[in-house]
């Protein structure tokens, strides 16, 4: 049996909790719950998830020991303010990281995204970096209901224990940094991190206090950065995210660019071509 919880903030505003010792993949669950007529507010976990996926259908291996994580939330019908969810789960893992993992070793960045703070940062628009190499992602995944809201399903993928060796970029896990966390004493911090950074946001009230938050954390600021657009690659500086939490960058000959969506590449990486 697992030995996940809500933290004490969270049952008071209504959170739930469904854990699975195995699961396919939490955010399908969810979703399925939703249109079954779940109300939202619904925390879906596990530490072996044998389906989950990334953004752009790419896999997310879920080895016993990790986190899978999903919350369940039924959204009003502005999907494009929801989107923006993504970004109240990075600060919420990050908020959560900082009080479960306070001991683990951050070194400099493996390629340029640190800024010379030992720390976990933020990459845009959907991980957390540790030592500048990913140790979570971030999928967010939406339907909509026959009552015409929709519902969102936020996942969070947590390499815990083990990391995969055989991407293209740098990964790492809590336990290669050192730490002894585990998934349930993570999950614990996250479910109470979420209620706060959730009333910052405030229903997309709160999305500039939200984003001068993730601006503290993000990786990458002020340094050279290669986007990855639907085959193309668009470079320069790393100025901001605006005001919707778009990525902002500053080309060679000061014209700025807004990018709604692409993958983001740093220091060397960016350099080398963004392969």
């Amino acid at each position: 049996m697992t030995g996940f919880r809500l933290a004490p903030t969270a049952e008071s505003e209504g959170y739930r909790l469904e854990a699975h010792d195995v699961v396919g993949s939490t955010n399908v669950l969810a979703l399925d719950h939703a249109r079954a007529g779940d109300p939202g507010k619904l925390w879906i976990v596990s530490k072996k998830q044998e389906s989950g996926r990334g953004r752009r259908g790419r896999a997310w291996a879920t080895p016993e020991g990790n986190l899978a994580a999903t919350l369940l939330l039924v959204a009003g019908r502005d999907l494009k303010q929801a989107a923006t969810l993504g970004f109240v789960a990075g600060l919420s893992l990050a908020d959560a990281l900082d009080a479960a993992v306070p001991s683990a070793r951050l070194a400099i960045g493996i390629d340029g995204a640190q800024r010379g703070r030992d720390r976990f940062e933020l990459k845009w628009p959907n991980d957390v970096l540790a030592s500048g190499a990913k140790l979570a992602g971030i999928l967010l995944e939406s339907t909509q209901l026959a009552s015409g809201l929709f519902a969102v399903a936020v996942g969070i993928g947590v390499n815990v224990v083990a990391y995969p060796d055989d991407l293209p970029y740098p990964a790492t896990s809590l336990k290669a940094l050192g730490s002894a966390c585990d998934a349930e004493t993570l999950f614990l911090a996250l479910s109470d991190a979420w209620g706060a950074n959730a009333r910052l946001w405030n229903e997309g009230r709160g999305l500039a206090a939200i984003r001068d938050r993730w601006l503290e954390r993000a990786a990458g600021l002020g340094s050279e950065v290669a986007v990855r657009i639907d085959g193309s690659v668009v470079r320069g500086t790393f100025e901001t995210i605006d005001a919707d939490c778009r990525f902002v960058i500053r080309d060679r000959n000061g014209n700025r660019q807004t990018i709604a969506a692409g993958d983001v590449h740093f220091g060397a990486v960016a350099s080398a071509g963004a392969a």
